[in-house]
């Protein structure tokens, strides 16, 4: 088994996400002269340099190969959808046609989207998805891994904080997302997916989350565990954050934690995470807590600067995303999750 890569340029997650389906599990490509995956890692490259009719011809040029796994033709299809959209309006309905291929070859057969695909193309793939009555699959509900969905965390700060944090809730349930990850007991849903149940049901703009709603997106989405939140800061030094987690079977809260400190979100964040899991006798590895640890940023600005990308990346404002997430690294150059949607995404932003 290769060892994973955890380099968090655009080119490498890409194709370590072509590679692995969950952590390290690797894919078995079929060989010819050039491998699979070397062909789509450069027409990836392609799209990183913005020549994406070259990264779209190698792709093409691989379904003359007679050796094609199911496999390799989710992830060709999956790079061309990706190259095709880059390319502009006019190409999205040609990229949304790739999604319908990947479905023919079979919903379930690689869990998708993957964190790189624009979420325009993600909204499309549930659309699918939802048509085919498979927005979750068979394995998904049999495993024995927990299952959560984290609700964006609402804001009930005071005065000029509630204007200033703006949504800074996408960026807590964001970390979380990204830290409940790590604990391999754990699988998580897509802030994304969540996203489109919410619309589906004409209940994102309808105000804070309640317990209710919760549980009814938990349902649709096969979670056994739903996650939420507040924060309510005060004033410059003072800040506090709870989180409740809702068994959808019982719709009865199961755990709740909450923390009062310094607005330092994601730390706050990356220790509640730690206490949640205890409380959901989740046996934590000093490995998996060191990886817990990693991460984030301890500055305020780059906390929202980020939470403001995500809500353009939401809205599929790229240009706009890109800029923000890029504010928050240039804050933060230890900030690794807005290094890595900034490089995600500035193919689209130019």
């Amino acid at each position: 088994m290769k060892k994973c890569n955890r380099s968090f340029s655009l080119g490498p997650i890409v194709l370590l996400a072509v590679l692995t389906i969950g952590p390290c599990v690797t894919i078995a490509f079929a060989q010819g002269e050039a491998k699979i995956v070397d062909v789509l890692a450069d027409a990836l490259n392609y799209y990183n340099e913005g020549d994406f009719d070259k990264g779209i011809s190698v792709s093409k040029a691989l379904f003359e190969r007679a050796d094609l796994t199911p496999q390799d033709s989710i992830a060709i299809y999956e790079v061309l959808g990706i190259l095709t959209y880059a390319k502009g309006d006019d190409y999205h309905k040609r990229s949304f046609s790739y999604l319908d291929k990947i479905s023919t070859v079979g919903p379930c057969v690689i869990h998708l989207p993957r964190e790189f695909w624009p979420s325009e193309l993600c909204d499309k793939w549930y659309e699918i998805l939802q048509a085919m009555k498979s927005l979750t699959c068979p394995e998904e509900s049999k495993s024995d891994i927990k299952t959560i969905a984290i609700m964006e965390f609402d804001n009930f700060s005071i005065g000029k904080y509630q204007k200033e944090l703006g949504p800074i809730g996408k960026g807590l349930a964001d970390g979380f997302e990204h830290d409940f990850r790590k604990i391999s007991t754990i699988r998580v849903i897509e802030r994304n997916k969540i996203n489109f149940v919410l619309k589906e049901l004409e209940l994102q703009k309808s105000g804070a989350v309640d317990r209710s709603t919760a549980v009814r997106v938990g349902k649709i989405l096969g979670a056994k565990y739903m996650v939420f939140g507040s924060i309510t800061q005060l004033d410059d030094k003072h800040t506090r954050m709870v989180v409740r987690v809702v068994s959808v079977e019982t719709s009865e809260i199961i755990a709740s934690v909450d923390k009062e400190a310094k607005p330092e979100y994601f730390k706050m964040e990356k220790e509640l995470v730690e206490e949640l899991a205890k409380k959901l006798d989740i046996t934590l590895s000093d490995d998996v807590k060191a990886l817990i640890k990693e991460g984030g940023t301890e500055s305020l600005d780059a906390t929202t600067f980020y939470s403001k990308g995500l809500e353009y990346m939401d809205r599929y404002d790229y240009k706009k995303a890109y800029e923000f997430f890029k504010k928050a690294y240039d804050l933060d150059n230890s900030f690794v999750e807005a290094k890595r949607k900034m490089e995600i995404y500035q193919p689209l932003a130019s």
